[in-house]
């Protein structure tokens, strides 16, 4: 029943949205046009449903040859592969609109986990990486809002990054996406839509653990140093892309 009722909220909300927000898409798609390499929309293989592979859309917001440049798979603050417009599109998410037409199609859902890249997803746990796409993965997720300044930590980090995503970054998401499977409801759902929103208005916000009281916990010291204030939901405990 969930699944049905999921199913029937994404299609009204995402064919709602996409009618409102067209207008608003044309200046962006212009300006992608007219600037940087001239490119608008990313299509990237991702694992997706039952670790079945789909191709996401975002708007271009790095250099076309990006994963073989610099950090590759990993995006730090001010990275100097975006394009000119392509740090505000990431800062505010907009570029995470085209997805809309992935949720239209089924291979995405507004909330779930977020879908990733072989590199990326392998660097789960193998109990993570076995079960988390049982949910179908989503616009948005609660490891996204906890992670909402995932470039920031890579940026700080004195570790090097791509290890730090995989020993750090990589096994908390993994316990945050698989918390979201146990718990998933339209209750659940609707609150992750509203602390997505709320987060990109407020980043420092301490909502989402105090909403939910009994999302996993973690400590290291590293992002101790690097962003005390990232878990919110107690200043002795400090938690730790898409």
């Amino acid at each position: 029943m969930y699944s049905f009722f999921k199913r029937f909220f994404d299609l009204i909300v995402s064919l709602t949205l996409f009618l409102v927000i067209l207008p608003f898409m044309i200046p962006i798609v212009l300006i992608l046009l007219l600037t940087g390499e001239h490119y608008v929309f990313y299509r990237q293989k991702r694992i997706g449903f039952k670790n079945r592979y789909f191709y996401i859309l975002k708007f271009a917001t790095m250099l076309k040859n990006s994963p073989n440049m610099g950090t590759g798979l990993i995006t730090v603050r001010n990275d100097p592969r975006l394009l000119p417009i392509g740090g505000f599109l990431r800062m505010t998410k907009i570029n995470e609109l085209p997805q809309i037409i992935n949720v239209i199609k089924g291979d995405m859902s507004l909330v779930g986990p977020r879908p990733l890249v072989d590199k990326t997803f392998n660097a789960y746990p193998e109990a993570v990486r076995s079960r988390v796409y049982d949910s179908v993965p989503g616009i948005t997720g609660i490891g996204s809002i906890i992670f909402r300044d995932e470039e920031q930590l890579l940026t700080n980090t004195k570790m090097d990054r791509v290890e730090y995503y995989e020993r750090v970054i990589a096994p908390y998401k993994g316990e945050l996406e698989m918390w979201y499977n146990r718990h998933k409801s339209l209750r659940v759902d609707f609150w992750i839509i509203f602390l997505t929103a709320w987060s990109i208005i407020n980043p420092s916000t301490k909502l989402p653990h105090k909403v939910f009281k009994n999302l996993p916990q973690r400590t290291f010291a590293d992002i101790a140093q690097t962003r005390p204030v990232l878990n919110a939901a107690d200043p002795k405990k400090r938690s730790v892309h898409s």
